[in-house]
């Protein structure tokens, strides 16, 4: 019998497996069961019989092969007990049962398994729309909360989305595998475009108590190094150089005790420097592909941050010339409030604050809290106090990350 601590341990060791495994555990289950829905029951039961079972017998040597196992053998037991009222459900469980153990051997494909699943969420069958709310929900483990906070959208529309491609998967009996290279070119757009936004929810986690969450901002890398050696392409190798770029400041992100620091305060010397000549590196051949896209550019605006030895020496004349040129390639709502910061950063904050307002009254970032809070930063340095503490409430009202929260609320005791 294990003592009380041991066995405490060893739940904290579940749950840490858990954190980190689970999507993967989740997507090998999907390759063998064949079913979004199976495959997550298989997964849940899984961890309830690591719970039971590891207290008494110990944590496995292989963690995500055991529970990999376990759920498989779950998922065989509850289709036998379908099958006695659905004759169909029969040949389901024959199929499954002839797959080979995953405990029998480290199979080359595990590791390909997040790669497929990615594929399978961003088929062409599928809505835009739908591929990346499956994607974040899927593969990644993120709550409907969540992505709808990233989407800007709610919780039931983005539970809908869901729900409708699952449906769609199963019904046109989408394949789980990873294309052709033939085919590779016309996939390319929707899987960078949703390996970004793992990627940001990993940078800037949209609730909870960390500011950032590695796991996911690692994974999305990941995933993208194994795309690039696949499918060399240049627009995904600016997407890999703007998130090394990015990932090269996350130490000089926040204080030691979880506080947000801007960019222009942060201390540049802890900024990882193998990250920062890496993504250089890459942005520079993309550019000279000729074939770059949007990921690129946003990549080379990075660049420029990273090369200049301060704040004061950033060139925002090139910035605001690259966002010039991004507006052009691929508009929007997020990148004219970027080329707004950049503006008031070169001309000003009168300047930049006048295409702030211009912006805002469309109305198209009512809910993005970002937008409110770079207003209010704009007014704060105009001595606007009023209008600076009501956009940075409004900003409050639609933040649940942690240390943003704690950020805005600073902000607001200092205007008093």
């Amino acid at each position: 019998m294990k003592s009380e601590d041991t066995t405490q341990q060893i739940y904290e060791r579940v749950d840490a497996i858990y954190r980190a495994e689970s999507r993967r555990v989740f997507a090998t289950l999907i390759r063998l069961l064949g079913d979004f829905d199976l495959a997550e029951e298989a997964v849940q039961t899984a961890f309830a019989a690591a719970v039971e079972q590891w207290p008494r017998e110990g944590v496995p040597a292989n963690p995500r092969a055991w529970l990999v196992s376990a759920g498989r053998f779950k998922a065989i037991d509850a289709l036998r007990r379908r099958a006695r009222f659905d004759a169909t459900v029969g040949e389901a469980m024959k199929h499954i049962e002839t797959i080979t153990d995953p405990l029998a051997s480290e199979q080359p494909e595990v590791e390909d398994d997040r790669l497929r699943l990615i594929f399978t969420c961003c088929h062409p069958a599928l809505p835009p729309d739908a591929q990346v709310a499956l994607t974040l929900r899927e593969v990644c483990g993120l709550t409907t909360e969540e992505i709808a906070r990233a989407f800007l959208t709610s919780a039931s529309a983005i539970a809908q989305r869901i729900v409708r491609a699952k449906a769609k998967i199963r019904d046109a009996r989408i394949p789980y595998d990873i294309p052709s290279r033939a085919e590779l070119p016309n996939r390319l757009d929707a899987v960078l475009r949703v390996v970004y936004l793992v990627f940001n929810e990993g940078y800037a986690a949209s609730s909870g108590n960390s500011l950032t969450r590695k796991d996911l901002s690692s994974e999305a890398i990941r995933l993208t190094r194994l795309f690039l050696e696949l499918f060399p392409d240049p627009e995904a190798e600016g997407l890999l150089a703007l998130m090394l770029l990015h990932e090269s400041r996350r130490a000089a992100r926040t204080t030691p005790d979880g506080e947000v620091i801007l960019l222009d305060d942060q201390d540049r010397s802890l900024w990882d420097g193998q990250l920062i000549a890496e993504g250089a590196a890459l942005v520079r051949k993309a550019l000279s592909s000729r074939r770059f896209g949007p990921y690129t550019l946003q990549a080379a605006i990075a660049a420029v941050h990273t090369e200049a030895p301060s704040s004061e020496a950033t060139d925002w004349d090139e910035i605001v010339g690259i966002y010039d040129l991004l507006m052009r390639v691929d508009p929007s709502p997020v990148v004219e409030l970027n080329r707004a910061v950049a503006v008031a950063m070169r001309d000003g904050p009168e300047a930049g604050l006048q295409q702030m307002e211009a912006l805002l009254a469309k109305g198209e970032l009512d809910n993005y809290p970002l937008a409110h809070s770079t207003k209010a930063e704009l007014c704060r340095r105009l001595g606007q106090t009023e209008q600076a503490r009501a956009s940075f409430e409004q900003a409050l009202a639609l933040t649940s990350q942690e240390q943003q929260r704690r950020f805005l609320e600073k902000r607001l005791a200092e205007l008093e």
